[in-house]
């Protein structure tokens, strides 16, 4: 029995060494999506520039183009009235060709304003480009290094894994099912010192029998608090 128990003591060394391995591997994984967020971050941006700058140039050329055809509408006009007799349709024409010309203005205020939009967001947009590439390309060398972490880390559970079943081939599997149950109920920890007459697991008294038959190695014991499976640890001197 004091042979399976160290065999157990083994078991659940390896197997918190893999909930370590797992852990830093999760980390590293949760790092290396955070680059790449940070990246999508910025591309998004930039995509919704680009969607902004193409609804603004569609904006300046619907204003180009009616402001085209009002500077037409007056020529028009303008070319009309030489040949209108009464002076009522001269006026009326003459206020039609004020009101085009207000409108045109405006519409060439609008203009100068959609072109400074456009021009600074050009700008924006360059300056968001380049800050993308820089990031890209320093984000690309930060996840290599990263996934290097990541393969280092798998190989080391992989060897924990092997090493695991190298020991549980010489348990019952009876023994590696309940030692299994154990440390999912107790939070990764299916075994438990026994020291100075208490469970170190969960830090009760044991009953006196209970913690004298431990030194006897006739049976497995568990702490009848916890349920751990116990391991007899003497002080040490």
């Amino acid at each position: 029995m004091k042979k399976k128990l160290e065999m157990l003591e083994e078991l659940q060394e390896v197997d918190q060494q893999i909930d370590v391995l797992k852990a830093a591997r999760s980390g590293l994984l949760a790092e290396m999506s955070g680059i790449n967020q940070g990246v999508d971050a910025v591309r998004g941006e930039i995509a919704s520039f680009e969607t902004t700058l193409t609804q603004l140039e569609s904006e300046k050329v619907e204003l180009e183009t009616t402001h085209a055809a009002e500077l037409e509408n007056i020529v028009r006009s303008e070319t009309n009235m030489k040949e209108i007799k009464t002076n009522k349709e001269f006026q009326a024409v003459g206020r039609e060709i004020t009101a085009a010309k207000k409108q045109v203005s405006d519409i060439e205020e609008s203009l100068l304003q959609k072109i400074s939009q456009i021009d600074e967001l050009s700008g924006a947009l360059a300056a968001k480009k380049s800050t993308c590439d820089e990031l890209a390309e320093n984000s690309a060398q930060r996840i290599v290094a990263k996934q290097a972490e990541i393969d280092a880390a798998q190989l080391n559970i992989d060897a924990e894994i092997i090493r695991r079943e190298n020991v549980t081939k010489g348990l019952p599997a009876s023994l590696v099912k309940k030692f299994t149950i154990l440390r999912e109920q107790r939070r990764g920890q299916a075994l438990a010192t026994a020291r100075d007459g208490y469970c170190m697991g969960c830090n009760m008294h044991l009953p006196p029998q209970l913690y004298n038959n431990l030194y006897k190695y006739e049976e497995l014991l568990t702490c009848p608090h916890c349920q751990r499976i116990l391991i007899l640890k003497l002080q040490q001197q």
